[in-house]
């Protein structure tokens, strides 16, 4: 739930200004690594259409374009550029470090004449600031632009990498490299739960994007009878088949709703598969669940946070900022922990009676998106 924007003290921006005049454009490097850092992006971008509708965006990913449309329609323009490696994923749950020191090794650093194409484009574009989450690509076009570079994160990619002691040992130049970028940001914007405090700006609860239909609607057009609870399966847009499909069938006293795990909109007794691009926004089917089941990732966390419904969640346990945010579900969320044999043997779905009742911890549940373009809207200002 949103609160009026307040901090304890006066926000001071530090750091570059932003360049005067021109259009009211901003550009937007995104990192592609799933898509948490897009939704977190796409929430700001929100709440800055709502505080200043002269405001436009560039956006520079290759999330698909449809992932923004409808939620800045026709306040956009797409600009398909690789951002970001992150890690390369052979699962949802599991990372393939070969192929992602590799990918890194083709990627970094990066070619001063990519960088200066980039400079020159946001400049005709006449953006006057550079947000990134967490595209280490966007600060380093920032400054060959001689604009203002905002960093949006809850963690960067050296802190993951280290995680992994040998990979990290094959990628340290890589590291330094990053490193060096993310701390060269003008500003930086940490979000709930934060894995390591440095240097931020401003700090804020966990940014996730707002529902656009009310939860009756929404179960309406599902088709759900409303006497059974809807229970959501998501896994942070990294598509999964799970083995444990076939038991949903047999849970007849629920809705499941999978989104991500069918190329088009499929059903089956009480079980309803979604593609990813779907009639169905996410954080509308978020809204309109009893119950959550899904991998512990930045998004996920952030929008079952903003709703308030009980979480079943699967943490990481090789990745680095799974401790952090596993810390942050158990103590401030109504949440269980579920292991992954327990997910893909489908035993969670057993515990469906209990999970739904898991009390809430943590109070009011606020959402930091409006703080974080209150920031950026101060930089405009300034």
């Amino acid at each position: 739930m949103d609160r009026p924007f307040k901090t304890q003290d006066p926000v001071k921006p530090t750091g570059r200004p932003l360049r005067p005049g021109g259009k009211r454009a901003l550009a937007c490097f995104i990192s592609p690594h799933g898509f948490g850092h897009a939704s977190r992006m796409t929430a700001i971008l929100e709440r800055l259409m709502e505080f200043d509708p002269g405001l436009s965006f560039h956006l520079f990913t290759t999330v698909p374009r449809w992932f923004f449309d409808p939620p800045l329609a026709g306040r956009f323009s797409y600009h398909p550029t690789v951002t970001d490696i992150g890690f390369v994923q052979k699962t949802p749950f599991l990372e393939d470090l070969e192929a992602t020191a590799g990918a890194l090794d083709a990627f970094l650093p990066f070619d001063p004449a990519l960088i200066d194409a980039l400079a020159e484009k946001v400049s005709a574009l006449q953006c006057r600031a550079v947000l990134c989450d967490i595209a280490p690509l966007g600060i380093a076009v920032a400054k060959a632009a001689g604009l203002c570079s905002v960093l949006i994160e809850n963690f960067t990619w050296d802190f993951l990498y280290a995680g992994y002691p040998d990979f990290a040992e094959q990628v340290k130049g890589h590291m330094d490299y990053l490193s060096f970028l993310f701390d060269s940001a003008d500003h930086r914007i940490q979000t709930e739960p934060v894995c390591r405090r440095k240097g931020a700006s401003l700090t804020v609860p966990p940014i996730a994007r707002k529902p656009r239909t009310d939860p009756p609607s929404v179960r309406k057009r599902l088709g759900l009878e409303r006497d059974r609870p809807l229970v959501l399966v998501t896994l942070g847009g990294i598509p999964e088949k799970g083995s444990f499909y076939s038991r949903l069938h047999k849970a007849g006293a629920f809705h499941f709703v999978i989104p991500g795990a069918s190329r088009a909109a499929t059903s089956r007794d009480n079980v309803l598969f979604l593609p990813h691009k779907s009639d169905f926004y996410h954080p509308d089917l978020v809204f309109a669940s009893d119950l959550v089941i899904g991998k512990a990732g930045y998004s996920t966390v952030a929008e079952v946070y903003s709703a308030g419904v009980p979480f079943g969640f699967i943490p990481r346990p090789d990745f680095a900022e799974s401790p952090v945010l596993a810390e942050f579900i158990e103590t401030r969320m109504a949440a269980r922990r579920i292991s992954m044999e327990t997910f893909f043997k489908g035993d969670w779905i057993l515990q469906i009676e209990d999970l739904l009742h898991t009390p809430n911890k943590g109070g009011q549940h606020r959402n930091g998106a409006p703080e974080a373009a209150r920031f950026i809207l101060g930089l405009l200002a300034s």
